[in-house]
């Protein structure tokens, strides 16, 4: 293929939504159809690129949906000029793109914007219906049908105890060399006649914490832990085997968050640094 001509990079901001059913969650995988691979293959054709790197906000699990995912990608600006911009790249990005991803929107990203580092908290959606029938088959692949009856107010008790700076450890799936410390700012759950949600915002979240945190909440919901029971084993400090890591369908990342453009370059650099036990 191609390379487009000599020039100048720009970073392209794209925010992206996508059903994450039938993908293996976002990051490249060989012989696995991942949302990164496919995004990129998509840049790469459209701007007569050998290849292009996407960097994410957050990467997402195999089944895990996102509504409001934010990546990057350095592309030349030659290509882009010969295409026509970027409101031209998001257009044939729509014909492209298969019908369970969408990129949403594409801008020139300001001076120090990283999709990743930058960024100053995430929030996550998890929905759960507790409907002895079971959920809404138009909303299977979104939400995770309960069949016991869950006691909201149960549940954000047991939340309110989990909030602030920590380590989540116990809540992780461990990755070498990477901190398990996080700052959790809301879990809060609410109903609307059998669709419970929980708003789940933290400025950062390692492997596994919503759906295992969700999923230790969920125990205390229909009564087979106590309120006490979630910060006993964020306390411990390891995995817990009673800690069930809720299904991904659920969960759907709902929004990233930004400083201001004068506050990006200070924000990633402090992001960067590795963070130690408060």
């Amino acid at each position: 293929m191609a390379v487009a001509g000599v020039g100048e990079t720009v970073r392209l901001r794209l925010d992206v939504a996508y059903d994450g059913t039938d993908f293996s969650g976002w990051a490249s995988q060989p012989g696995r159809r991942t949302v990164q691979d496919t995004l990129e293959a998509a840049l790469a054709t459209i701007l007569r690129l050998r290849e292009t790197r996407l960097t994410v906000a957050g990467r997402t699990d195999a089944g895990v949906h996102a509504r409001g995912q934010v990546c990057h990608a350095d592309v030349s600006s030659t290509g882009l000029d010969v295409l026509g911009g970027t409101e031209q790249l998001a257009h044939r990005l729509a014909r492209m793109l298969p019908d369970d991803v969408r990129v949403r929107r594409v801008a020139a990203a300001p001076d120090g914007f990283d999709a990743r580092f930058a960024a100053i908290w995430r929030r996550y959606a998890y929905r759960v219906c507790d409907d002895s029938a079971g959920a809404d088959p138009l909303q299977r692949r979104v939400v995770l049908g309960w069949r016991h009856r869950l006691d909201a107010d149960a549940m954000n008790a047991a939340a309110v105890e989990l909030l602030g700076e920590r380590d989540f450890a116990a809540f992780c799936k461990q990755r070498e060399g990477a901190t398990t410390i996080r700052t959790l700012r809301e879990v809060r759950w609410t109903r609307d006649g059998d669709l419970l949600t929980a708003r789940v915002v933290a400025d950062a979240f390692c492997h596994h914490m919503v759906r295992s945190v969700v999923g230790c909440l969920l125990a205390v919901g229909e009564g087979r832990q106590q309120v006490e029971w979630p910060r006993a084993v964020l306390d411990g400090g390891v995995r817990d085997p009673r800690v069930v890591v809720a299904p991904p369908r659920g969960l759907t990342l709902e929004e990233v968050g930004y400083p201001p453009a004068e506050q990006l370059a200070a924000r990633a650099a402090a992001a960067r640094a590795v963070r130690t036990p408060p």
